[in-house]
């Protein structure tokens, strides 16, 4: 029977320690870490995700800032808005909520944040040093689903791990992540996207399968092999007539489907995304101490 990998567990002991050590280095230093998030718009999932991103930073010991703008905002007021948050002492981490309105230049507002300051590990400099496997800030989930390995004592030396999707967000910088030569990753490393005619002829020789494509239930037990080990970091809600809501989330890959064949799997919800909040607060924790870029 599968291993359940239970992210959600695993976060909250993450985040545990994270409130312990802020309380530590508050009584030591005087520091509370600062996390600052800017939503443009009222995009219902952001206005929830930010919410969450919140309620964890208060949990947390953390000082937050929330600004929420309107989706007419103008692309200037914005950059003045990350400036002064670059030049805030008492904000470690900066968020910028995606997506944004089409009339802002998302890639010109994500690369006016500090470096130093770029939790969310999108920053060209963090971007680079991810890489060239130097020191700095991870992008959340793919910092997440490491950890769920480490955690979990699964050794991906060797191994070979498909990974379904190429953004920015997950794909690219999980990749990246999976080949430096370091005692928890190490591994061969293939990356499918719409440019693979037929993925299934890469996924069914996956020892360890990644999904990241945002198409609900798209991996099935036709797509992998037997013990295979499953992130699925997809979050799509579908249309269930059987539930109170009628929706339901699944991931992008059909659960019931590969757990007979899985020898691990995250599930969704649950799974993946609890451990984004998670590194979230890590980052921002970091930041403040001053221990990313050493």
């Amino acid at each position: 029977m599968a291993v359940l990998i239970d992210g959600k567990s695993i976060a909250q002991s993450l985040r545990d320690e994270i409130k312990r050590k802020t309380e530590l280095v508050l009584s030591q230093k005087g520091i509370t870490p600062g996390l600052a998030v800017l939503l443009v718009g009222d995009n219902p999932a952001s206005q929830v995700y930010v919410r969450s991103k919140e309620l964890a930073c208060l949990e947390a010991g953390f000082h937050s800032v929330v600004l929420r703008l309107p989706s007419s905002t103008p692309e200037v007021e914005i950059l003045e808005v990350i400036k002064r948050w670059n030049l805030d002492t008492a904000i470690h981490g900066i968020l910028v909520q995606l997506p944004m309105p089409k009339h802002i230049n998302e890639q010109k507002v994500l690369f006016s944040i500090s470096p130093t300051k770029d939790v969310d590990g999108l920053h060209p400099e963090n971007v680079g040093r991810l890489c060239l496997g130097l020191p700095g800030f991870v992008p959340c989930t793919p910092a997440g689903i490491m950890e769920l390995f480490k955690i979990s004592n699964i050794s991906l030396t060797g191994k070979h791990v498909v990974v379904v999707g190429r953004s920015n967000l997950v794909g690219k910088p999980i990749t990246n992540l999976l080949y430096q030569k370091t005692p928890n990753a190490n591994a061969i490393v293939t990356i499918c996207h719409t440019g693979a005619n037929d993925i299934r002829k890469y996924t069914t020789q996956a020892d360890v399968l990644i999904a990241a494509i945002g198409v609900p239930n798209r991996i099935t037990a036709d797509d992998v092999k037997d013990g295979v080990i499953i992130i699925d970091v997809g979050i799509n809600k579908i249309s269930d007539p059987t539930t109170k809501s009628g929706s339901r989330l699944v991931g992008d890959v059909d659960f019931n489907s590969v757990l007979p064949k899985a020898l691990a799997i995250t599930p969704v919800p649950k799974g993946v995304g609890p451990m984004t909040i998670a590194m979230l607060l890590d980052n921002t924790y970091r930041s403040a101490t001053g221990d990313v870029f050493i």
